[in-house]
């Protein structure tokens, strides 16, 4: 049996022996022990010398086969093929395995992206994708409309008009997976040549994909009223991005004024536009819902888009942009064969979920939790001001702190992390070093802590920085 004398099966191991017989063979294959053209032992003889079943046997050599590493000839027996590119891909994968980086996790995370997952409604979520797998929908087993099923979209349309005054028909409705496949449809659906004017600091993912698709982009700083649009009226800016309900990172509102402001310059000069994102919208905790810029648009010049990454969850994929209606032609002649990047099954489930009431009754929910947590947060810095004040706390799931340090952001960040604590630097979504404060500042999330959880990781993370409590 010459060389077969060395295959190793261990008949204990958890792994079939069959695949254990085909691994090896594979293996002597790839590095060019068995060479092209060498006749492996029969199926008979080679079961007899490791006392194993030939079926066995016949499963690892099909297994060989159908992957191309051996060839069956009729009445002669199974022979190595040549397979040098296979082992090169071979190499390069295991490679690519090797090099993965794996995210590291924190004891304590104040990421602004987490959720509160044990609020989330998992028996009516449950019974909705229950009923839509029911046998009666085997037509949501095939391609649905290209901008989205109107079911959604009408929920949608009917949604954003009761909650955030925004005016449209769900044909103006485009339903995407997430801002990163939104965003490029946008880009192409504007005029090439457009100048995108940007907050600073901003959205970095929206920033990258600018950068991505080769758009020029011009940093608009922000303060506490948000984008200065007396800056970005002196620019050459055509199409402006704007975080207007909750400004990411500063948590800024953009005010009142300035919203007139932005929509006056969208709409003095031809091909204009503004991209509001409505980030953040849903959780609102001091004062009435402030209205969209859409809304208040009288020239269709606002392009509106939204999200249920933080409404519901992360994971849904689910967002969507409202195209004006002078666009919606352009739209369609764009994208003929563009077909929707989210599964009919969980447009389906979304939309009874919000049909039913239970989208509304779920975000009430969350608004009165998120509120108790932003408020026993708050309350867990005071103690340690004047050294640390916090901004942005109006609306969202993030706050600012400015800190009162010998130190920059970035050290904090990584005393954090020699703490085990994850928060994130303000300057990292800078554009330009010239709106940075002096002070440092630093983004921390609270969505996704349990209440009791707050306080003491509050103090650990004062702990790490050596602030004591005032």
């Amino acid at each position: 049996m010459g060389m077969w004398l060395l295959i190793q099966i261990d008949k204990s191991s958890s792994t079939p022996l069959y695949e254990q017989l085909y691994r090896d063979i594979k293996g002597r294959i790839i590095r060019g022990d068995l060479a092209v053209g060498t006749k492996l032992p029969s199926k008979r003889k080679l079961a007899e010398f490791l006392a194993i079943s030939q079926t066995t046997i016949e499963l690892a050599y099909g297994q060989l086969v159908s992957e191309g590493f051996i060839t069956a000839v009729a009445r002669s027996g199974y022979f190595v093929e040549q397979v040098e590119e296979l082992a090169y891909v071979e190499e390069i994968r295991e490679e690519l395995v090797q090099t993965e980086s794996v995210k590291r996790n924190y004891s304590i995370d104040f990421n602004s992206g987490r959720i509160d997952t044990a609020a989330f409604p998992f028996n009516q979520w449950r019974k909705y994708a229950k009923d839509v797998l029911d046998e009666t929908s085997r037509d949501l087993l095939l391609l649905g409309h290209p901008q989205g099923d109107v079911e959604l979209r009408q929920e949608i349309a009917s949604y954003i008009y009761s909650s955030r005054g925004v005016r449209c028909t769900p044909q103006q409705v485009v339903i995407g997976s997430g801002t990163e496949q939104l965003m490029p449809l946008l880009i192409r659906l504007l005029d090439k040549d457009a100048i995108y004017a940007i907050e600073n600091p901003g959205y970095p993912i929206t920033h990258y994909i600018f950068d991505n698709y080769d758009r020029k982009t011009l940093a608009v700083s922000v303060d506490s009223d948000g984008m200065k649009v007396a800056e970005l009226e002196n620019q050459d800016a055509t199409v402006a991005y704007v975080t207007p309900s909750h400004q990411f990172p500063t948590g800024a509102i953009l005010s009142a004024s300035r919203r007139a402001q932005l929509l006056n310059w969208a709409s003095s000069k031809e091909g204009r536009y503004i991209i509001e994102d409505d980030y953040d919208s849903e959780f609102r905790y001091v004062g009435k819902p402030i209205p969209s810029l859409q809304g208040m648009d009288k020239h269709e010049r606002v392009i509106y888009t939204s999200t249920f990454s933080k409404s519901l969850m992360p994971s849904l994929r689910i967002a969507y942009f409202v195209l004006p209606m002078h666009l919606l032609q352009a739209y369609r002649h764009t994208f003929p064969y563009y077909s929707s990047t989210v599964p009919r099954l969980d447009q389906h489930v979304l939309a009874q979920f919000m049909q039913d009431g239970h989208f509304s009754k779920h975000l009430n929910r969350m608004r009165k939790l998120y509120r108790k947590k932003l408020d026993k947060l708050t309350r867990a810095f005071e103690a340690y001001e004047p050294t640390v004040l916090i901004s942005g706390e109006q609306a969202g799931m993030h706050i600012v702190l400015t800190i009162d340090i010998k130190s920059t952001d970035r050290e904090l960040v990584k005393l954090a992390k020699l703490a085990d604590i994850r928060v994130y630097a303000l300057s990292e979504y800078h554009q330009t070093t010239e709106n940075i404060s002096c002070k440092p500042q630093v983004l921390i999330g609270f969505g996704g802590f349990l209440e009791e959880e707050i306080e003491p990781a509050v103090e650990a993370l004062m702990n790490a920085w050596n602030i004591i409590k005032t």
